[in-house]
């Protein structure tokens, strides 16, 4: 009986190494978790309205004492599901067979956070195109109301469009906020990026042929 019971455990703990090696099971977990509770906050009707997200700067988040640039990254994700899971964008994505990736971001890192210091990420959606919605998110630290970092994100819809998903959400065509200046330089270095790197890959083909 001890033997099955060790053999057992073993077994257990062998998957359970096997998953940590395999794969991101923190990433993972958090993301049931922030779900999980989204779910049973209010939802919030206005697609453009800021949400908040609270967390603070743990050990496994640091590096020299201060939240690691990569860190930033990870908590935007967290708050977007979260985001999305409040405004009705995923239940819009799963009625209409949609689905969405990160086209882009670029983030500003103004001052570190450091280890135990307590934050917000305050996530809106600014606006949208044909093709992509685009957020700004903030680090706003609880000490002091400073925004220790701010980032753009450009989330791409597949298989459908932001208007559609508006018209599923808000049963009419919602009209389109106006794009802030510095949003659209972003998209504008976005746009040359990818017709320079298109024009690389055309240069390419012709030297392969």
């Amino acid at each position: 009986m001890n033997l099955k019971l060790e053999d057992t455990l073993l077994w257990i703990v062998g998957v359970l190494l096997l998953l940590f090696c395999s794969l991101d099971v923190w990433y993972y977990l958090r993301v049931v978790v922030v779900l999980v509770r989204a779910w049973f906050l209010s939802p919030v009707f206005d697609i453009t309205a800021e949400q908040i997200a609270s967390g603070r700067v743990v050990l496994h988040d640091v590096d020299l004492c201060h939240m690691n640039n990569a860190r930033y990254l990870r908590e935007c994700d967290f708050a977007r599901f979260s985001l999305y899971t409040r405004n009705g964008v995923f239940e819009a994505l799963r009625a209409l067979g949609a689905t969405m990736v990160v086209g882009a971001t670029t983030i500003r890192y103004r001052r570190p956070l450091c280890v135990g210091e307590a934050f917000e990420i305050r996530s809106r959606i600014i606006t949208w195109d044909e093709k992509s919605f685009y957020l700004e998110q903030r680090f706003v630290s609880r000490k002091d109301g400073m925004v220790s970092a701010v980032m753009f994100c450009k989330q791409s819809v597949l298989r459908s469009s932001p208007d559609k998903i508006l018209q599923y959400l808000c049963k009419r065509k919602v009209e389109v906020p106006e794009f802030p200046e510095d949003l659209q330089h972003w998209i504008n270095f976005i746009s040359a990026s990818s017709k320079a790197l298109r024009g690389e890959s055309q240069l390419d083909d012709k030297k392969n042929e």
